[in-house]
């Protein structure tokens, strides 16, 4: 029997229960997605930036080295 949070991608119940407890808890699932889609949105963005710099300073330090005397 599937429980009403076992489907990561959406929320727990529905907006327009008749019970306050259900209504915010899915207002708070609702924004901790949306939290968590924007979150791993920046890690793959600082993963990004982290690879262009090491590719970036190991083509310096190979220019270096192959143009030293």
């Amino acid at each position: 029997m599937p429980l009403p949070g076992d489907d990561p991608g959406t929320p727990a119940y529905s907006a327009d229960s008749q019970d306050p407890l259900e209504r915010l808890t899915h207002e708070r699932e609702t924004q901790r997605l949306a939290e968590e889609k924007k979150n791993e949105r920046m890690v793959w963005w600082y993963l990004a930036y982290f690879l262009f710099g090491i590719h970036l300073v190991a083509f310096v330090m190979i220019f270096a080295i192959t143009h030293a005397k």
